[in-house]
C-alpha cells in the first residue's frame, strides 16, 4: 500500500485532482468529508462543538451551521485551534479505519486540506501538493464559490503559505493550467504512484 498525502490551498483545485486520481483507481480518504460526518447531527463531535461554541452554531434543523461556525473560527486563531482539537482526532481515527480496509497494493490518497499546517507530512509515503498562484485561488473562491473577497482572503490567510506547502511536497501538480494539461500531469503522477505501490 502506498499512502499519499494530497493537499493544496483553498481554491487551488485539490478536489479536481483527487477526482482524477479516483477515476484512475486510487482509494480516496477525504478528510473534509469525514470532518462533516463526525459532526453530523447526533454525533459526539457535534455535541462537543456546540459545547465549545454555543447553540448559535446550529442551524434550525439541528445540523451544524458551517458558514456561521466558519465566520467565528476563521477570524480568531484561538477559536480555530479549539475547533481543530475537537474535530482532528475524530477525523484521524476514521481515516485509519478506512485505510485499514484498502487492498495491500492500493494507492490510498488522503485528501487533507491542512496537511502542512498540522505537520502531517511524515505520516505519508509521499506528499502531493496541488499548486496555484494566490490570485488564481482568490478568483476561483469569489467567482466559483460565491465568497466575498474578504472571506476568501481570510480563509487563505488562515492556511499555510504557498511556500510552506511547497516545502513539504514530494510532487507538485500545477493547477493553473487548462483541464487537458492537468489530466496529462495527473496521468504521469498516477503511473509513478502505481509503480511505487508495487515496489
Amino acid at each position: 500500500m502506498l499512502k499519499v498525502g494530497l493537499t493544496g490551498g483553498i481554491g487551488a483545485g485539490k478536489s479536481e485532482v483527487s477526482r482524477l486520481l479516483v477515476e484512475r483507481g486510487a482509494v480516496l480518504i477525504d478528510a473534509d468529508r469525514i470532518a462533516r460526518d463526525v459532526v453530523a447531527p447526533g454525533t459526539p463531535g457535534l455535541a462537543a462543538v456546540v459545547e465549545a461554541f454555543g447553540d448559535e452554531v446550529l442551524a434550525a434543523d439541528g445540523s451544524l451551521d458551517r458558514p456561521r461556525l466558519g465566520s467565528i473560527v476563521f477570524a480568531d486563531p484561538e477559536k480555530l485551534a479549539v475547533l481543530n482539537s475537537i474535530v482532528h482526532p475524530l477525523v484521524g481515527a476514521r481515516s485509519r479505519e478506512l485505510e485499514s480496509a484498502a487492498a495491500d497494493d492500493a494507492v490510498v490518497i488522503h485528501d487533507v486540506p491542512l496537511l502542512a499546517e498540522n505537520g502531517l507530512a511524515p505520516l505519508y509515503d509521499l506528499v502531493i501538493v496541488v499548486d496555484a498562484p494566490p490570485e488564481t485561488q482568490l478568483d476561483r473562491l469569489v467567482r466559483l464559490r460565491g465568497m466575498t473577497e474578504e472571506d476568501a482572503r481570510a480563509r487563505m490567510a488562515a492556511q499555510a503559505t504557498r511556500e510552506k506547502r511547497l516545502e513539504i511536497a514530494d510532487v507538485v501538480i500545477d493547477n493553473d493550467v487548462p483541464l487537458e494539461e492537468l489530466e496529462r500531469r495527473v496521468d504521469e503522477v498516477w503511473s509513478d504512484l502505481v509503480r511505487r505501490a508495487r515496489e
